[in-house]
């Protein structure tokens, strides 16, 4: 076994290897850019190596540093984790010409299916049915139009060394075909060092559904059932599930048994995944395979208990597999979110900074639920703009879909971050989706589902009683503290005492009597009496406790004169008044909001890779008007109604701050 391991890879991942690593009693390398010199991963390493800037192309992309810091720190072997080099054949060429192990795939394997060309030329040698497409690499906008015409519309653009939604593209015309080439190549080529996209029918209304498999170095693969990843934005996974809700037993198999003779027939011997796009009615076609760890791995490890990274560094250093395919059992529902520092109310646009507040729930098992939180940031850190916005990968493993959901919704109502924008409030909100819940999913189940955007609800029915009553207590627990450090007289704790009050939740009013219990307090409302019981002390960004019989956790932010609180997806700013103050509220102007509608605003931090239109020019809804770079994604930003150019104040090549006026419009 080897004795210390080089992680060449940052964030979640490296920290993941990591924390695997050092249970096997392996030392570890962690290598850093210079944006990531306090990252997480760098910290819980034994050792660290500097490898240069904060752009990937000059730091974790450059092989030959890799391979000197393996040589500097005497590192007998490294883990790529996902994405960057993981896979790309040269590189554990490379490795192994300077005598260092790579804990992956065989270089033959990556090229064969680490390449999505070379994959499905790989899988329709194996007789394997994949989606109708041209396989070959496309040379220019014209001959993807000719070759999306004649597959027919919808076509799918996508970077033949792509992965994580970067370098993919969705065309409904040729016009989209054109501008959807252009971009998935350079978006290509700035993540992954090759800009060669290929086309190929996209199927309407489809299902991603992928299997686990793991081989060794002696000819053994398993499959280690299914993860369902159809909630996709950007066709970036949003939230994935393992086991699928589709599958019955006989086409897992079926699937699993494919994947398994896909991998054999190239060699394959590590971990990796084969993707299929399903339909409705369970038929499936190869998708690609992923030579690497996936990012959603975690809810395989938490449904088969196998720990993917440690088989990965056994089979590595050459050991055979220690399970047979019938050793697999699955066991239980686990369900990950994937939270990004974006922001869901900009049609998800990402957003850096540093992370004023951070705090997760607490990870382990409670009961018959396990909740795990894999991330690389922590309290104090800051999310650039060089890399992926992943903040941490939020999992929950219950015995069945429904539990394992509700853990996951309640889990997300307890993490707390703050200083930058996050997708927590989509999350939760999509966690009491009645269609998500009931399993019909799509991978345009975001498209569909939220055509207009996203904003989070106003709370509504028993969600705005529970929030209202918690509201209460906490300005009641504020005004008691107040009380004790002025020294304004209050009832003896043998009294007890009931206080009228109005709870203003967003737009929506409740009429309280506020008492005393013998654990809490007591709120009478509509009707009904709510004993809240919480531990909760004003600063605390989360509230967790019980309303009524239900324990709950409520999202707490200071706001002027009230709060901000968010729970089961919905948001509102809560203020408590004594009757008479209501009454005065309610005569008080609204705020009127700044017309910012003839300025396009920067929606988010980044980098002006193009402008696209001049002063004086007049332009259509829809026409595209610049292109801004944040976090290797490139954002077309269009006209929204039609207008005439009046003055760009930004220039080509320059970092903007999020809201910095890019141009103006007469």
């Amino acid at each position: 076994m080897f004795e210390k391991i080089l992680i060449a890879n940052r964030g979640e991942i490296a920290c993941r290897i990591i924390k695997t690593a050092r249970r096997m009693g392996i030392r570890t390398v962690a290598v850093f850019s210079d944006a990531d010199r306090d990252a997480m991963h760098v910290a819980m390493a034994d050792e660290a190596v500097h490898l240069g800037p904060p752009e990937a192309a000059r730091s974790y992309l450059v092989i030959e540093k890799i391979v000197a810091a393996c040589r500097e720190t005497g590192a007998q072997a490294v883990h790529p984790g996902y994405g960057f080099l993981s896979e790309r054949e040269a590189f554990p060429q490379a490795l192994a010409a300077a005598g260092i192990t790579f804990i992956g795939p065989n270089p033959r394997a990556i090229a064969a299916m680490g390449d999505k060309i070379e994959s499905k030329k790989a899988a329709a040698a194996a007789k394997v049915s994949t989606v109708p497409g041209v396989l070959g690499v496309i040379d220019s906008p014209d001959q993807a139009v000719q070759i999306a015409d004649e597959i027919g519309y919808p076509v799918m653009i996508k970077a033949s060394a792509g992965g994580g939604g970067k370098g993919m593209r969705i065309a409904y015309s040729a016009g989209e075909v054109a501008e959807g080439f252009a971009r998935a190549k350079s978006e290509a080529a700035s993540s992954f060092g090759d800009d060669r996209v290929f086309i190929e029918k996209f199927i309407t209304d489809p299902r991603h559904v992928e299997i686990q498999v793991l081989g060794d170095k002696h000819g053994n693969v398993v499959y280690l059932g299914e993860r369902e990843c159809s909630i996709q934005r950007r066709n970036q996974k949003v939230i994935e599930e393992a086991p699928s809700p589709l599958l019955d037993e006989a086409t897992r198999r079926k699937m699993g048994e494919q994947a398994v003779a896909l991998a054999k027939a190239v060699g394959y011997d590590s971990a990796g995944t084969v993707e299929f796009v399903a339909g409705q009615d369970r038929s499936f076609f190869f998708l690609e395979m992923n030579t690497r760890l996936q990012v959603e791995h975690p809810v395989t490890e938490m449904i088969t208990g196998i720990d993917l990274v440690e088989e990965m560094i056994r089979v590595a250093a050459g050991e055979r597999l220690r399970l047979t395919q019938a050793d697999i059992q699955l066991n239980g529902w686990s369900v990950e979110s994937r939270i990004y520092a974006e922001d869901p109310t900009r049609n998800f646009l990402p957003s850096t900074g540093r992370l004023i507040t951070y705090r997760p729930p607490p990870e382990g098992s409670f009961g018959d639920v396990t909740i795990r939180n894999d991330t690389g940031v922590g309290e104090g850190g800051e999310i650039s703009i060089y890399y992926d916005p992943m903040i941490a990968k939020l999992v929950t493993h219950a015995p069945t879909r429904e539990r394992a959901i509700e853990a996951q919704a309640n889990a997300l109502d307890a993490f707390a971050i703050d200083g930058i924008r996050h997708n927590i409030p989509f999350l939760s909100a999509l966690m009491q989706h009645p269609r998500w819940r009931e399993g019909r999913l799509s991978t345009g189940f975001i498209a569909e589902e939220f055509a207009d955007g996203f904003k989070a609800p106003q709370p509504q029915g028993s969600v705005a009683l529970r929030m209202a009553a918690v509201g209460a207590a906490i300005d009641h627990l504020i005004n008691e503290r107040k009380r004790q450090i002025t020294g304004q007289m209050r009832p003896s704790r043998f009294v007890r005492f009931e206080r009228e009050r109005v709870v203003q939740l967003g737009d929506e009013r409740f009429e309280i009597v506020i008492g005393e219990s013998d654990t809490g307090v007591e709120i009478l409302m509509n009707g009904d009496t709510w004993p809240v019981i919480s531990e909760w002390r004003p600063g605390d960004p989360v509230w967790t406790g019980t309303v009524g019989s239900e324990v709950i956790s409520v999202l707490v932010r200071p706001v002027l004169n009230g709060m901000w609180l968010s729970h089961a997806g919905a948001a509102a700013e809560t203020r408590v008044y004594t009757r008479r103050e209501a009454a005065l509220a309610a005569l008080m102007p609204e705020k009127m909001i700044a017309d910012t509608g003839k300025q396009l605003l920067c929606p988010m931090p980044g980098l002006v890779k193009a402008i696209s239109v001049s002063p004086g020019q007049e332009v259509k809804v829809g026409e595209a008007l610049c292109i801004v770079e944040a976090m290797k994604m490139e954002n077309v930003l269009r006209a929204e109604r039609d207008a005439t150019v009046a003055r760009i104040l930004a220039k080509e090549g320059e970092s903007l701050a999020v809201d910095a006026v890019i141009m103006e419009f007469a």
